[in-house]
């Protein structure tokens, strides 16, 4: 019983006061990618409170590991780091078994890409993307290169503040989540258009990872602490429940 509730369990709905607006002119390219007419709320069904699941063995001993795992003929130049935190959902609860993909620019702000057409240098020893599995605590940790701001072309100037981009996979597609993650005190984030686009402060907050000292590795690494929150499921169903379900 308990099983085939969890397996009908709905997500609970996103809080829209808190996500930005999917139109912000001031994020140009948003002008042509949003959505014209309102959106349509539909009850949840297996397409959405389903997802895939991942084991340890298909990931690889360094995916975890981005000074390593592209490192050729040396290491990676930049601020070697640590980020770590944990998946929960917006009860609390961890998220085990969560697929977290992160990607990113060099320190020097290029990513390994072939539009990218920045002035910066390729670094030959850091391909900028990693992923890990959540543990039963729902934690994950990884090491990388602290990435460089670099210059798009959105306005006069504009920079992009330091971050790195999550894919996040959790127990259903409902709580797929795509997002990005900045650093404590970089002086960028109070101008970025994309951020700026937040109205709530602490939703900003949200994605700016604290540095963490205490995570450090001495004479090697500092270390950032970045927890992410995915949408939960219905603890019952004694009201709305899942079509069809038993």
């Amino acid at each position: 019983m308990e099983k085939s509730m969890e397996r009908a369990a709905e997500f609970l709905q996103r809080d829209r006061s808190v996500h930005p607006p999917a139109y912000t002119p001031d994020y140009k390219t948003s002008v042509l990618r949003s959505p014209k007419n309102a959106l349509i709320s539909l009850q949840n069904s297996l397409s959405e409170i389903t997802g895939p699941v991942f084991s340890p063995e298909e990931l690889g001993l360094l995916d975890n590991d981005l000074i390593r795992n592209y490192a050729k003929d040396g290491l990676p130049i930049g601020e070697r780091i640590i980020v770590h935190g944990f998946v929960r959902d917006e009860l609390g609860r961890p998220v085990r078994n969560a697929l977290v993909e992160v990607w990113q620019a060099n320190a020097g702000g290029r990513y390994r890409h072939k539009k990218d057409q920045y002035i910066a240098p390729i670094d030959p020893n850091f391909g900028g993307c990693g992923r890990m599995l959540t543990d039963d605590d729902g934690y994950y940790f990884y090491r990388t290169i602290k990435p460089g701001p670099y210059p798009w072309r959105n306005r006069v100037n504009d920079w992009r503040p330091s971050h790195i981009h999550y894919s996040l996979s959790g127990s259903g597609w409902a709580q797929r989540l795509i997002t990005q993650m900045y650093f404590e005190g970089d002086p960028l984030i109070a101008t970025c258009p994309i951020l700026r686009s937040i109205n709530n402060e602490e939703a900003i907050r949200g994605l700016i990872a604290p540095l963490d000292r205490s995570a450090a590795v001495q004479f090697d690494s500092l270390a950032y602490r970045f927890d992410i929150v995915l949408r939960g499921s219905r603890a019952t169903l004694f009201e709305n429940p899942l079509q069809g379900a038993k």
